[in-house]
């Protein structure tokens, strides 16, 4: 019977295991995104680097890449670099 209880005992340590190591990985970030990579390329174009801007970096960040590109645009950022600018909030080098 020992051979039954070291299975059981083997058994609970791995799936506990399994359960934290899948933890870890649920807690942490799908992709890392990049704010400053988005505020740096509208910056690059002349244009400041406001709330708005920011604001609108951030709904790349969270895949709105629609969203972000409007709202660069509403503030001035020419189309081409703010949607490159929101592709690189949302999908960083």
């Amino acid at each position: 019977m020992p051979p039954i209880h070291t299975a059981a005992r083997i058994a609970g340590v791995l799936t506990g295991l399994t359960r934290t190591l899948g933890g870890v990985a649920f807690a942490a970030p799908a992709a890392h995104a990049d704010i400053p990579a988005c505020t740096n390329m509208v910056k690059q174009t002349g244009v400041e680097v406001s709330d708005a801007v920011r604001m609108a970096c951030n709904q790349g960040v969270h895949g709105d890449l629609r969203g972000c590109v409007s709202a660069l645009t509403q503030a001035g950022t020419p189309g081409g670099a703010a949607n490159g600018a929101c592709r690189m909030a949302a999908n960083p080098p």
